[in-house]
């Protein structure tokens, strides 16, 4: 188990959930779609979860995928876009 990208993975996905205007971008008082930002934050929920509950894929693209380092990562890209300019 890696508690940290296990918990972040829960808490997109719990977030997501309860406020799914974390997917998207306001603009003009709208929520526009941002797929760019829901890709991101489904691949940080994504690797999160698989690295959490321990699965280490065997290929090498799948497991840099799914790494610990691949959910910082897309967090970190995720809110970078999410509260850039």
């Amino acid at each position: 188990m890696h508690w940290p990208c296990l918990l972040v993975g829960l808490a997109i996905m719990v977030g997501g959930s309860i406020y799914p205007l974390m997917f998207a971008r306001m603009q003009d008082g709208n929520a526009r779609a941002d797929h760019g930002l829901a890709m991101l934050l489904f691949w940080a929920m994504s690797a999160g979860i698989v690295r959490g509950v321990g699965f280490i894929p065997r290929a090498r693209l799948w497991r840099r995928l799914f790494s610990a380092t691949a959910c910082a990562l897309a967090l970190a890209l995720a809110a970078a876009l999410r509260f850039g300019a």
